[in-house]
């Protein structure tokens, strides 16, 4: 999930926990609703633990908004039944937008507030798919 302050990116990760996916947009309008949708998604995607983008400073370093981030996801975790793992997010959203200026040169134009939901969902699938090579990475080392 990247956390935003107007919306949530969701991704998700396929059955085998290789490839990422963005998967929705879920538009902030108070906590209860976003952890009712979220708990909505965990559920229909019958998600094991959900990966939470940390936005660090460039220097590595936790400032305000990671903190936030880390207050919110310790609410999410008391309304949900998998574990939540942080994961850095930094430079996400820049590579979403590479990728979807790439993809709007194939197909042609958005409008612009469903372009921004698109970079949302987008992100998660570019932090969650880092997640997922390092924790193969780390599988393999292990074997």
């Amino acid at each position: 999930m990247d956390l935003g302050e107007r919306r949530i990116g969701v991704a998700v990760g396929d059955p085998t926990g290789t490839v990422a996916r963005p998967v929705t947009t879920i538009v902030h309008t108070s906590r209860q609703d976003d952890f009712e949708a979220i708990a909505r998604l965990v559920d229909e995607y019958e998600v094991e633990c959900v990966v939470v983008g940390l936005p660090l400073s460039l220097d590595g370093t936790e400032g305000p908004q990671a903190r936030r981030t880390r207050r919110y996801a310790e609410r999410l975790a008391q309304a949900l039944n998998v574990p939540i793992e942080f994961w850095d997010e930094r430079y996400s959203s820049v590579r979403a937008e590479e990728i979807l200026r790439g993809k709007k040169k194939k197909k042609g134009r958005k409008n612009r507030r469903r372009a921004r939901g698109e970079v949302d969902a987008t992100a998660a699938a570019v932090f969650l798919q880092s997640f997922l090579d390092a924790r193969y990475a780390r599988r393999e080392k292990e074997l």
